[in-house]
C-alpha cells in the first residue's frame, strides 16, 4: 500500500510588478518571479489582511483534491526593493505593507470569465463545484461574480479569499461548522447546471480525509497566522482550522439537503 506526499506550498520570489488587477476588491497584482512564472497574486498587507490567502490555500487546496482544476497556488516572497521602483503610490504603499510571504496563483494567458449564458457546464462538475463551496463556505460564485476561468477546453476555479471566515472571528466554531450556511449558495452560478448534490457528496466526502487537512494546515505560513485572542498560538489556529473542517464533514453534511433543495428549486424542467 502506497500513502500520499504530503502536501507542500512551493515558494518563489518575486522579481518584478507587472500590473494591477482593478476588478479585485483586494487590489491583487501580476508579479513575475525568479521560476520566470507570472502569477497573480494576493497581498498579505492588503485590507482584508493574511486570512485571506489561508483561506486561498486551504479551499484552493481542497478543491483540487476533489479533482476539481485550480490554478497552481505557490508561496510568493516579496522582499522591499520590489516597491521602490513602484511610481503608484496606493500600489507602493501596498507592496511595502506585503514584504514577506503572499500568495500567487499561476496567471492564466488569454482566459475569460465563465458566461452561463454560452458556457457549458457538465453536470457532475457543476454539483462538486457546489459542494465544494458548501463545505468551505464560498459565497463568491454568483452569475454577476463567477470566479470561473475557462481556459482551453477547461473551466477553472479561482478566487477563494472569502472562505472559511469564520476565521475572522472564530466564535462558537463548533456550531458554525453544523450549520448550514446554504444561503451562501442560494444564487450560485452553477446551480442551474448540477445533477444531485447529494450524489455528489457521496463521491466527494471520502476524498477530504483528515490527513489531507493536517497537511495542508501545516504548509500555512506562521506570518499569516498572527496570535489570534480567541484561537492561540498559528498551531492552535492550525488545528482549529482542521478541527473545524473536519467537524463541517461529519455525516449528515450540513450544507447537502438544503443545497439539493436549492437545485431542485431551479433545475430545468
Amino acid at each position: 500500500m502506497t500513502t500520499a506526499a504530503p502536501v507542500s506550498m512551493r515558494t518563489v520570489r518575486a522579481t518584478r510588478y507587472v500590473t494591477a488587477f482593478r476588478e479585485g476588491g483586494s487590489l491583487p497584482g501580476l508579479v513575475e518571479a525568479d521560476d520566470d512564472g507570472m502569477y497573480v497574486v494576493k497581498f498579505r498587507g492588503a485590507g482584508q489582511g493574511p486570512r485571506v490567502l489561508v483561506a486561498e490555500w486551504l479551499a484552493g487546496e481542497i478543491a483540487r483534491a476533489l479533482g476539481l482544476r485550480v490554478p497552481d497556488l505557490v508561496a510568493v516572497d516579496l522582499v522591499k526593493d520590489l516597491a521602490d521602483s513602484e511610481p503608484h503610490q496606493e500600489i507602493h504603499d501596498l507592496l511595502v505593507a506585503s514584504v514577506g510571504r503572499n500568495i500567487g496563483l499561476d496567471f492564466l494567458p488569454g482566459a475569460l470569465t465563465f458566461n452561463p449564458a454560452i458556457d457549458a457546464a457538465d453536470p457532475d462538475w457543476a454539483a462538486a463545484v457546489v459542494w465544494f463551496d458548501g463545505l468551505v463556505t464560498n459565497p463568491d460564485r454568483s452569475p454577476k461574480n463567477p470566479n470561473l476561468l475557462t481556459w482551453g477546453p477547461n473551466t477553472w476555479l479561482i478566487d477563494h479569499g472569502a472562505a472559511l471566515s469564520i476565521h475572522f472571528t472564530w466564535r462558537d466554531p463548533d456550531a458554525h461548522a453544523r450549520r448550514s450556511h446554504a444561503e451562501r449558495l442560494a444564487d450560485h452560478v452553477l446551480m442551474p447546471f448540477a445533477s444531485s448534490i447529494e450524489a455528489a457528496d457521496e463521491r466527494l466526502g471520502p476524498l477530504v480525509t483528515p490527513e489531507l487537512l493536517e497537511d495542508l494546515a501545516a504548509a500555512i505560513a506562521d506570518d499569516w497566522l498572527a496570535p489570534d485572542p480567541a484561537i492561540g498560538s498559528p498551531d492552535d489556529q492550525r488545528r482549529a482550522y482542521v478541527t473545524y473542517l473536519l467537524r463541517r464533514l461529519e455525516a449528515p453534511r450540513p450544507f447537502v439537503a438544503d443545497a439539493e433543495r436549492l437545485r431542485a428549486a431551479v433545475a430545468p424542467a
